[in-house]
């Protein structure tokens, strides 16, 4: 894909204290993402289904209910590359607007590792990049937290 510079781009850095293999292994586990990304721990859902077939060319499903709706956050994975880079389409289901396209980059750094989200959006949502922004710092943020629980 190029980078046409009329499309919105998210980026957001997190440290973590857990190790590049256990911090993408946490991005690939249904029952992880059910923890950090989604749920009450986030914000106030509950998780209908999480479905994931977690290999290049496969999809994932991740519903839930919000406010009395249910919203499906859909997408393909692009790359895997453990445990430095995954790439994945997302778009919610039943939006006519094109697919976003986030790119996950880790590495070690200070006994641990940093992660780089980069958040490629479709025009038509870039009045919701700093939303976009906000919620993926929240989910990165309740995410050290799971992992520090895991490891301490």
């Amino acid at each position: 894909m190029s980078w046409d510079r009329t499309r919105p781009l998210v980026r957001v850095r997190h440290k973590f204290a857990a190790p590049p293999e256990r911090v993408f292994d946490a991005r690939l586990d249904p029952n992880s993402i059910g923890k950090w990304m989604f749920g009450p721990a986030l914000r106030n859902e509950k998780v209908l289904s999480i479905q994931m077939d977690p290999r290049p060319g496969g999809s994932f499903s991740f519903k839930v209910r919000r406010q009395g709706q249910d919203v499906d956050h859909i997408g393909t994975y692009q790359k895997i590359e453990r445990p430095r880079r995954l790439t994945f389409t997302w778009r919610v289901a039943g939006e006519s607007d094109g697919d976003s396209v986030v790119t996950v980059d880790i590495g070690p750094k200070d006994n641990g590792s940093e992660l780089i989200l980069t958040h490629d959006m479709d025009p038509n949502w870039a009045d919701f990049a700093k939303r976009t922004e906000e919620a993926w710092t929240k989910m990165l943020n309740v995410l050290d937290q799971v992992l520090s629980k895991e490891i301490g």
